[in-house]
């Protein structure tokens, strides 16, 4: 587990373009893939909104993203009723894949939270996540986040059901 200095050793800026050119091409192994972008206009300009943040490590470079706010939601779950509480600030991630699965999780989201925490101010934190997600459910359970609620997210014939917790 990393310790204060080197959970800073994260360096979290405004999304730049080069960075979303190379997120887009990420591609996670399935059940994973759900997450997968295409390098589209339209994935490379969501993830250039203004909401999305790079992080990079010093010795790794690109190792992932935050996202803050709306673009963080489901619109399945602000449909679902489930992002009514102003006093939360949604939050959105994404690791590098190769990054996936090895522990770095619990670290790489409190830098995020962080971050968010000295920029927004927030009263709490949300998230939305895949219910098959459970290695990232565990992160955010020990991170300190309860289920609130779920929803399901209805898209090219698939159903993905969600889970949104909160701080």
């Amino acid at each position: 587990m990393m310790d204060n200095s080197q959970q800073a050793s994260y360096i979290i800026h405004p999304m730049l373009t080069e960075d979303a050119q190379e997120i887009v091409k990420w591609h996670y192994a399935p059940p994973y893939s759900f997450y997968n972008m295409s390098d589209d206009p339209e994935d490379t300009g969501e993830l250039l909104n203004g909401t999305y943040y790079s992080v990079k490590h010093p010795q790794e470079g690109l190792v992932g993203f935050f996202c803050y706010g709306a673009s963080a939601q489901v619109n399945a779950g602000a449909e679902a009723g489930l992002y009514s509480d102003q006093a939360a600030l949604d939050i959105g991630l994404g690791m590098k894949p190769e990054r996936t699965g090895q522990g770095a999780g619990s670290d790489f989201l409190k830098a995020g939270l962080n971050f968010g925490q000295h920029t927004f101010e927030p009263g709490r934190f949300r998230l939305s996540v895949a219910a098959f997600n459970r290695r990232a459910i565990a992160v955010y359970k020990k991170a300190g986040f309860l289920p609130i609620g779920t929803f399901v997210l209805r898209n090219d014939g698939k159903e993905t059901e969600f889970i949104v917790m909160v701080n």
